[in-house]
């Protein structure tokens, strides 16, 4: 199961690093003027994408919502804080600012799930963490500004609500998981965040092109692969989900590089390399350490 849990991780950081790279692909004028728009039917679609699998896949109608309670509440609102603080922030502050804020965000999970499910967290796992927040800076320093005035600030801050929003939402997903479904919490973002944004997307001036754009990503790059973490979630902790979705900024760069156009810079790469050096070291060591004291084991009894 743990090992199917991380397959299923993976496979939802490598769907939500494709928004780069078809977001290039968008009209310019919705890309410069529209993220509201653009966050407006991401979320749409990616609640019709929840919706749909709990009627026609799960056959259940629309009872798990209900079902979830303040748990599924609680956790939905943190997906539509997600969804919606993002971009915003990227309207306030640069992409590079809003990603090295981001990548607090296994820290965050990492005390909150200590504080609250007083989960212990394994020394190399702080180290993992230590190293994949210096890796995530060096991959964005090179792009980062710091311009001056309260819009930048403000622009930081709401980035944080980004890995605050995440915590809370892994550490309720961990400590429901025995008895709550949560994947309807997925269909409330949605929900939630296409009604909170709606009255800044409107008037539309997304095309039709962009618009099944933008519902591939509702589908793709948010519906799916947010349902598959609340699944991988009942077999991984907090913290070991909050360290692999750094999947998705590692390869959204290489998607932007293979179907943009965009040739990452040097450092960005190298960034990348430490970063997936961590995650990996992260996931490996308990099983190298394990296969060497069933081999002294072994050893010893003969």
């Amino acid at each position: 199961m743990h090992r199917r849990a991380i397959v299923l991780m993976v496979l939802a950081a490598t769907l939500w690093s494709t928004a780069g790279v078809v977001t290039r692909h968008l009209s310019p004028d919705l890309q410069s003027q529209g993220r509201f728009e653009i966050t407006f039917w991401r979320s749409l679609f990616a609640g019709l994408t929840v919706a749909a699998y709990l009627l026609f896949i799960k056959r259940e109608g629309m009872r798990p919502v209900l079902a979830a309670g303040r748990a599924g509440l609680l956790s939905g609102l943190c997906w539509a804080t997600m969804y919606c603080a993002f971009m915003l922030a990227l309207t306030l502050t640069t992409v590079a600012n809003t990603l090295i804020v981001m990548s607090v965000g296994p820290l965050l999970t990492a005390l909150l799930a200590r504080a609250v499910l007083r989960t212990p967290v394994a020394a190399r796992t702080w180290f993992a963490i230590a190293v994949a927040m210096i890796g995530m800076t060096a991959m964005v320093a090179h792009g980062a500004a710091q311009p001056a005035g309260p819009t930048n600030l403000l622009g930081l801050a709401i980035a944080f609500a980004v890995p605050v929003a995440a915590a809370i939402n892994l550490v309720t997903l961990q400590k429901t998981r025995a008895h709550v479904d949560l994947v309807p919490a997925v269909f409330l973002g949605g929900a939630i965040s296409a009604v909170a944004v709606l009255p800044f997307a409107v008037p539309f001036q997304a095309s039709a092109h962009d618009v099944l754009l933008l519902a591939a990503l509702g589908v793709f790059q948010l519906g799916v692969p947010c349902t598959l973490m609340v699944m991988a979630a009942r077999s991984l902790s907090a913290t070991e989900i909050s360290l692999l979705a750094l999947l998705e900024v590692v390869l959204g760069p290489l998607w932007a590089w293979l179907g943009a156009g965009e040739t990452p810079a040097a450092v960005t790469l190298a960034g990348g390399a430490v970063v997936l050096g961590a995650l990996v070291f992260n996931e490996l060591a308990p099983r190298q350490r394990r296969a060497a004291i069933a081999t002294g084991g072994s050893a010893g009894s003969r």
